[in-house]
């Protein structure tokens, strides 16, 4: 009776907790009718992509446009050709207009199908669509020289009646003012996390406000009184911090209810990226690229209100609900062995477990919503398989301290599963450091062995006081006696990796162009990246993870033997 007692005031105390830390957030005002003024839209799901040529279905696109007509007066489209030229009846029929779009690269026979659709398009649906964009970002890829650019903007601006417009992040219509000339109306993307000096959500509306300003402050000394559209503006959900930009669900709702403030002050002309999560651009940009939208990818669920308060995580009592479940599982299987320990014991015991099954289901939450295709699917339940059998591993391990047992075999499986985490960690941690610009801090490599030491950890000093010597080393955590492995390598491999990381962080800011054109003296310069970097969290907690690990390893006093 008295277990059950315990691990209800766990459940009891971790349920608080977790009902405080999912409150509901203000976010700022509401969106005027819950409809927002325009919407980039790629029709893509789950499964489709224009990298492989998988393209969705005219009725798919219908259901969608049906969907933003609730959200959205006008959608921004990126192609005219194949199945996206149905776009324009199908906007019509849902009372949509739309910012049409040519995608313009390096495949020229692409681009005359692309301008033909597009001018078709036009001058059929004139009431829809309302205005046009040739090309997206085309000079910031590098896929074409502005003198080529501008021969199809004026081939098009030949051929409709509509406004004719390039789009491209704001800073390539400064270093190529003459497209103002050449543009009917200025397409300008401002994306405050992708700046090479990342901006904070909360300072983001202030930021598109001064770059809005310095852009019309160009144009007007070229061509007075062109329109300018802020032809991009968002903020990721999900993915890797950057500097102080932290993408989150309740971050994406602040910048949009932000922005709105600010166009509604400064009479800006906005388009909000996007529609839709799309999870091919994991492809490209990982976790970050495949996660802007305000809905989620199969359609079912809006990523935030656009009206009201907002929660960071929606599922977290159903989270929670799983995790209780699986401790009164583990409450049932450890019964006997921990009859009779003392009630802190107990109580140590039972948290320890439920630490342990509430960050297992959160990692297999977010790895399985972070997962875009077959291969992802299969890597996340192979992780989470992996971490099952770390997190058995570590629950036996504890009752064997706390009863003074010992087993062999479970600190062999379980020093042999931290090696197999550190390797994978030491890899990961070294795409991190060379070119770690869309990969996320993969924490499903480290969460549960840190927690796993550092509960150990406490447990030990429980069942054998004083704290005996080196209580952070591996082998005498896990209570194996047989290393096979050089663990000061591993040690000095996990520390240099934290070094690493860090100077491939700092030197990813430093090598900026806007960056350096901000801070041109190199000790300026290296003071702004280096405070952006320690001040990432998300980095902080991975450094302190390997820092740990390498700890454990190096503190290891056994001496190498061989297994026979």
């Amino acid at each position: 009776m008295r277990i059950f007692v315990i691990v209800s005031l766990v459940m009891l105390v971790n349920g608080l907790f977790a009902w405080l830390i999912n409150l509901p957030q203000n976010v700022g005002q509401d969106v005027p009718q819950g409809k927002l003024n325009s919407l980039s839209f790629a029709p893509f799901r789950t499964g489709q992509s224009p990298l492989e040529e998988k393209f969705p279905s005219a009725e798919q696109i219908d259901e969608d446009l049906r969907l933003l007509a609730q959200k959205t007066h006008i959608v921004r489209t990126y192609s005219s050709a194949r199945v996206m030229n149905t776009i324009p009846s199908l906007a019509q029929k849902h009372g949509l207009e739309m910012i049409q779009g040519a995608w313009i690269g390096f495949v020229k026979k692409d681009i005359r199908t692309e301008i033909a659709e597009l001018i078709h398009a036009a001058n059929t649906y004139p009431d829809v669509v309302k205005r046009v964009i040739v090309g997206n970002e085309v000079l910031l890829r590098g896929e074409m020289e502005p003198e080529e650019l501008i021969g199809y903007i004026r081939e098009v601006k030949a051929a409709i009646k509509q406004p004719v417009s390039y789009a491209d992040v704001w800073s390539m219509y400064m270093k190529n003012p003459q497209l103002i000339k050449e543009v009917d109306f200025i397409t300008i993307h401002i994306l405050p996390y992708w700046e090479d000096e990342p901006i904070p959500v909360s300072q983001a509306p202030a930021h598109i406000a001064k770059i809005y300003n310095i852009v019309r402050k160009e144009a007007e000394s070229i061509a007075p009184g062109k329109p300018i559209l802020i032809g991009e503006s968002g903020w990721p959900s999900a993915g890797r911090q950057r500097g102080w930009a932290v993408p989150s669900v309740s971050n994406e709702a602040e910048f949009i209810r932000g922005l709105l403030k600010v166009a509604t002050e400064n009479k800006f002309d906005y388009n909000i990226v996007e529609a839709f999560n799309q999870p091919w651009k994991d492809a490209l940009e990982g976790v970050i690229g495949a996660n802007w939208g305000i809905f989620t990818a199969d359609r079912k669920h809006d990523v935030f209100p656009l009206t009201g308060k907002v929660y960071e995580n929606v599922n977290w009592l159903t989270q929670f609900g799983y995790t209780c479940a699986l401790l009164l599982a583990v409450t049932l299987c450890y019964r006997k062995k921990l009859h009779a320990l003392s009630i802190s014991q107990h109580a140590v015991f039972l948290l320890f477990s439920h630490l342990l099954l509430l960050v297992l289901v959160s990692l297999a939450c977010h790895l399985w919503y972070t997962s875009y295709n077959n291969t992802q699917y299969w890597q996340s339940f192979a992780a989470v398989s992996l971490n099952v059998a770390l997190v058995v591993l570590l629950m036996q391990r504890a009752s064997h301290i706390l009863t003074k047992q010992t087993n062999p075999k479970t600190g062999l499986w379980l020093y042999g599963l931290y090696l197999f985490l550190v390797i994978l960690a030491l890899n990961r941690t070294f795409d991190l450091a060379t070119d770690g610009r869309y990969i996320s801090f993969p924490f499903s490599l480290t969460a549960l062995p840190v927690l796993g030491l550092l509960g150990l950890m406490i447990l030990h000093y429980l069942a054998n006081k004083p704290l005996p010597e080196k209580t952070l080393a591996l082998d005498v955590l896990l209570g194996n006696q047989r290393i096979v492995v050089h663990h000061k390598i591993i040690g000095y491999g996990l520390l240099a990796m934290v070094v690493g990381l860090l100077f491939g962080e700092i030197r990813s800011f430093m090598v900026g162009r806007d960056f350096v054109a901000e801070h041109p003296e190199f000790i300026q310069r290296f003071g702004r990246a280096f405070v952006f970097t320690i001040t990432n969290l998300q980095l902080v907690e991975w450094l302190v993870s390997l820092i740990i690990l390498a700890a454990a390893f190096l503190l290891c006093k056994q001496p190498i033997r061989r297994l026979h």
